[in-house]
């Protein structure tokens, strides 16, 4: 809570998943995928609370199993936005929803606050994410993974799974350029209630449709998103691979902290 805003975590958690089935219940590490997003939502120091939002009773019995807060959402909902936004409609009483994806187990609590911060401070924008430098040219040709570039005040002019700026002739110093010229957008947003509620009735354009990304839909329809940078990168849990590699990085951190 800052300057009496009121802001509230909401983690949206679907069951299904075409690539990794069930990842939100996936436990190689002792703790099901689901738990790793809430708990840094529950480290964020601005948000007056956190719960997961579901579509399935084996997520919701997971998430009562290590104590945290959870809500069951329609089966229907399109996207995580859709679940986030039925939270909304019943707090009337919370001023900023943060959506924070359940397939980010590494989100920082830093990074929660800055999201949120960005609101706080520019009271005009309706909806804020963040994005980080991108140095790495797999990465940055990787079609899941989202860039964005903005305008000179930090608002996003567009998101693409394409390589945006499309250099007209590549040079690896592209990739150290100070600033950076690329950004990788992570899977972070804060709305104000009024324009979450809002955002589920304004029909879908063809440039999200295309892309398949949600955002894209706000800036079609003329809203401002204010995309905030850090230089924390979290990485979303999409296949098999990505969660092995999750695996072993928290086993080497628990390696390491002995």
């Amino acid at each position: 809570m800052s300057n009496n805003i009121h802001s509230y975590v909401v983690v949206p958690a679907r069951y299904a998943s075409t690539r990794l089935p069930q990842k939100m219940l996936l436990n190689e590490t002792s703790k099901p995928l689901i738990q790793y997003a809430h708990e840094a939502a529950t480290k964020a120091q601005l948000p007056c609370g956190v719960t997961v939002a579901t579509d399935h009773e084996d997520i919701y019995a997971a998430v009562q199993a290590f104590g945290g807060q959870v809500v069951m959402t329609s089966a229907d909902a399109k996207s995580g936005t859709d679940r986030v936004a039925e939270v909304a409609a019943t707090r009337p009483d919370i001023d900023i929803f943060v959506n924070v994806q359940g397939d980010e187990p590494e989100m920082s609590p830093t990074a929660i606050d800055q999201v949120i911060r960005l609101l706080i401070d520019h009271p005009d924008v309706p909806m804020a994410t963040l994005c980080t430098p991108l140095r790495n040219r797999e990465q940055l040709e990787d079609t899941a993974c989202v860039k964005v570039v903005r305008d000179n005040n930090l608002r996003a002019l567009y998101f693409s799974r394409s390589v945006i700026p499309h250099p007209r002739q590549w040079s690896d110093e592209m990739l150290t350029a100070e600033p950076a010229l690329f950004y990788l957008h992570l899977g972070l947003y804060a709305y104000r209630r009024d324009f979450l509620l809002k955002m589920g009735t304004l029909p879908q354009s063809p440039l999200e449709t295309t892309e398949s990304l949600e955002q894209l839909r706000v800036i079609a329809h003329g809203y401002p998103i204010l995309c905030g940078t850090t230089e924390h990168s979290s990485t979303g849990i999409d296949t098999p691979e990505d969660y092995a590699a999750f695996v072993r990085r928290v086993n080497a951190e628990r390696v390491a902290a002995v």
